[in-house]
Protein backbone atom coordinates (compact mmCIF):
# COMPACT_ATOMS: atom_id res chain seq x y z
CA UNK A 1 0.00 0.00 0.00
CA UNK A 2 3.08 2.59 0.71
CA UNK A 3 0.89 5.04 1.35
CA UNK A 4 -2.55 5.85 3.01
CA UNK A 5 -2.87 9.09 1.10
CA UNK A 6 -4.53 8.87 -2.44
CA UNK A 7 -2.91 12.28 -3.34
CA UNK A 8 0.42 10.50 -2.54
CA UNK A 9 -0.52 7.04 -3.93
CA UNK A 10 -1.22 9.24 -7.34
CA UNK A 11 2.16 10.85 -7.47
CA UNK A 12 3.62 7.29 -6.73
CA UNK A 13 1.98 6.13 -10.01
CA UNK A 14 0.04 3.52 -8.17
CA UNK A 15 -2.97 3.28 -10.43
CA UNK A 16 -5.64 3.06 -7.17
CA UNK A 17 -7.18 5.40 -4.06
CA UNK A 18 -7.38 4.50 -0.84
CA UNK A 19 -11.17 3.53 -1.37
CA UNK A 20 -10.41 1.12 -4.18
CA UNK A 21 -7.35 -0.54 -1.73
CA UNK A 22 -9.62 -0.75 1.08
CA UNK A 23 -12.84 -2.28 -0.31
CA UNK A 24 -10.47 -4.79 -1.77
CA UNK A 25 -8.82 -5.54 1.54
CA UNK A 26 -12.39 -5.89 2.82
CA UNK A 27 -13.48 -8.49 0.28
CA UNK A 28 -10.62 -10.54 0.58
CA UNK A 29 -11.32 -10.80 4.66
CA UNK A 30 -15.24 -11.54 3.35
CA UNK A 31 -13.98 -14.35 1.62
CA UNK A 32 -10.94 -15.39 3.77
CA UNK A 33 -12.20 -14.81 7.03
CA UNK A 34 -9.67 -12.91 9.83
CA UNK A 35 -7.33 -16.09 8.80
CA UNK A 36 -5.96 -15.15 5.72
CA UNK A 37 -2.49 -12.92 6.07
CA UNK A 38 -2.26 -9.20 4.68
CA UNK A 39 1.22 -7.76 4.23
CA UNK A 40 2.70 -4.67 2.82
CA UNK A 41 5.20 -2.29 2.21
CA UNK A 42 4.72 1.61 3.81
CA UNK A 43 7.11 4.52 2.92
CA UNK A 44 7.44 7.55 5.26
CA UNK A 45 7.84 10.79 3.71
CA UNK A 46 7.62 10.44 0.10
CA UNK A 47 8.12 13.93 -1.61
CA UNK A 48 5.43 16.79 -0.06
CA UNK A 49 3.99 14.08 2.45
CA UNK A 50 2.06 16.38 4.98
CA UNK A 51 1.60 15.83 8.34
CA UNK A 52 -2.34 14.96 7.60
CA UNK A 53 -1.43 12.22 5.32
CA UNK A 54 1.32 10.37 7.15
CA UNK A 55 -2.13 10.38 9.66
CA UNK A 56 -3.72 8.91 7.10
CA UNK A 57 -1.15 5.93 6.51
CA UNK A 58 -1.38 5.37 10.66
CA UNK A 59 -5.20 5.29 10.70
CA UNK A 60 -5.32 2.61 6.99
CA UNK A 61 -2.59 0.44 8.82
CA UNK A 62 -5.58 0.40 12.32
CA UNK A 63 -8.06 -0.41 9.72
CA UNK A 64 -6.64 -3.37 7.88
CA UNK A 65 -4.47 -4.75 10.96
CA UNK A 66 -1.65 -6.08 8.81
CA UNK A 67 0.18 -8.95 9.40
CA UNK A 68 3.65 -7.77 9.22
CA UNK A 69 4.94 -4.95 6.71
CA UNK A 70 8.15 -4.20 4.91
CA UNK A 71 8.81 0.22 6.14
CA UNK A 72 11.33 2.36 4.78
CA UNK A 73 11.78 6.35 5.11
CA UNK A 74 11.38 7.82 1.20
CA UNK A 75 15.00 8.32 -0.25
CA UNK A 76 15.61 9.56 -3.46
CA UNK A 77 17.10 7.47 -6.54
CA UNK A 78 18.31 8.87 -8.99
CA UNK A 79 16.83 8.21 -12.50
CA UNK A 80 13.25 7.04 -10.98
CA UNK A 81 10.56 9.07 -12.11
CA UNK A 82 9.95 10.74 -8.63
CA UNK A 83 13.27 12.10 -8.64
CA UNK A 84 13.15 13.54 -12.08
CA UNK A 85 9.36 14.97 -10.83
CA UNK A 86 9.07 15.88 -7.79
CA UNK A 87 11.58 17.67 -4.79
CA UNK A 88 12.19 15.44 -1.89
CA UNK A 89 11.31 18.19 0.32
CA UNK A 90 10.18 16.22 3.49
CA UNK A 91 13.27 16.61 6.39
CA UNK A 92 15.18 13.66 7.44
CA UNK A 93 14.03 14.15 10.73
CA UNK A 94 10.51 14.28 10.00
CA UNK A 95 11.17 10.56 7.85
CA UNK A 96 12.64 9.54 10.51
CA UNK A 97 9.79 10.27 13.20
CA UNK A 98 7.19 9.19 11.25
CA UNK A 99 8.94 5.68 9.92
CA UNK A 100 9.45 4.85 14.22
CA UNK A 101 5.51 5.58 14.43
CA UNK A 102 4.72 2.96 11.77
CA UNK A 103 7.35 0.42 13.35
CA UNK A 104 5.40 0.88 16.27
CA UNK A 105 1.97 0.65 14.98
CA UNK A 106 2.57 -2.51 12.98
CA UNK A 107 4.98 -4.05 15.92
CA UNK A 108 1.51 -3.83 17.99
CA UNK A 109 -0.83 -4.99 15.14
CA UNK A 110 1.41 -7.79 14.31
CA UNK A 111 1.73 -9.22 18.08
CA UNK A 112 -2.60 -8.88 17.93
CA UNK A 113 -2.62 -10.89 14.82
CA UNK A 114 -0.38 -13.46 15.72
CA UNK A 115 -2.20 -13.64 19.16
CA UNK A 116 -4.72 -14.80 17.40
CA UNK A 117 -3.13 -18.21 16.40
CA UNK A 118 -1.88 -18.92 19.91
CA UNK A 119 -3.69 -22.08 20.89
CA UNK A 120 -4.82 -23.38 17.23
CA UNK A 121 -2.70 -26.19 15.36
CA UNK A 122 -1.29 -24.96 12.21
CA UNK A 123 -0.08 -26.74 8.96
CA UNK A 124 3.52 -25.53 8.43
CA UNK A 125 5.73 -26.02 5.69
CA UNK A 126 9.62 -26.64 6.91
CA UNK A 127 11.59 -23.71 5.11
CA UNK A 128 14.63 -24.32 7.11
CA UNK A 129 16.89 -24.18 10.33
CA UNK A 130 15.74 -21.30 12.58
CA UNK A 131 18.00 -18.59 12.74
CA UNK A 132 18.38 -18.85 16.55
CA UNK A 133 18.97 -22.32 17.57
CA UNK A 134 19.95 -25.70 15.50
CA UNK A 135 17.62 -27.59 17.33
CA UNK A 136 14.61 -25.85 15.46
CA UNK A 137 12.72 -25.48 12.36
CA UNK A 138 11.50 -22.46 10.66
CA UNK A 139 8.62 -22.89 8.75
CA UNK A 140 5.11 -20.81 7.71
CA UNK A 141 1.71 -21.28 7.82
CA UNK A 142 -0.73 -20.68 5.05
CA UNK A 143 -1.35 -17.31 6.10
CA UNK A 144 2.47 -16.97 5.80
CA UNK A 145 3.17 -16.77 9.04
CA UNK A 146 6.60 -17.61 10.95
CA UNK A 147 6.65 -20.22 13.42
CA UNK A 148 9.76 -21.69 14.88
CA UNK A 149 9.31 -25.12 16.65
CA UNK A 150 11.77 -28.05 17.48
CA UNK A 151 12.75 -30.27 14.81
CA UNK A 152 11.81 -33.69 16.01
CA UNK A 153 11.81 -36.46 13.33
CA UNK A 154 10.81 -33.58 10.89
CA UNK A 155 12.58 -32.53 7.37
CA UNK A 156 12.83 -29.41 5.59
CA UNK A 157 10.44 -29.52 2.67
CA UNK A 158 7.51 -31.55 5.04
CA UNK A 159 4.31 -30.44 5.91
CA UNK A 160 3.97 -30.61 9.72
CA UNK A 161 0.82 -29.91 12.49
CA UNK A 162 1.90 -27.55 14.67
CA UNK A 163 -0.09 -26.63 18.02
CA UNK A 164 0.95 -22.78 18.76
CA UNK A 165 1.75 -21.96 22.06
CA UNK A 166 3.09 -18.92 22.20
CA UNK A 167 4.32 -15.65 19.84
CA UNK A 168 6.46 -12.34 19.77
CA UNK A 169 5.63 -9.10 16.88
CA UNK A 170 7.16 -11.44 14.71
CA UNK A 171 7.43 -15.41 15.30
CA UNK A 172 4.53 -17.83 16.08
CA UNK A 173 6.09 -20.36 18.88
CA UNK A 174 5.19 -24.22 18.66
CA UNK A 175 5.41 -27.76 18.71
CA UNK A 176 4.94 -30.69 16.26
CA UNK A 177 1.59 -32.96 17.13
CA UNK A 178 0.46 -35.90 15.52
Amino acid sequence: MQSGSSRILDLMSRGYTREWYLNKVNRIKEILGESCGISSDMISGFCSETEAEHEETLSLMDIVQYDYAYMFAYSERPGTPAAKKYADDVANDIKTRRLDEIITKQRNHSLVRYKQDVGTLQRVLIEGQSRRSEGHWQGRTSANRVVVFEKANSQKGEYVNVKIESCTSGTLLGKIVN
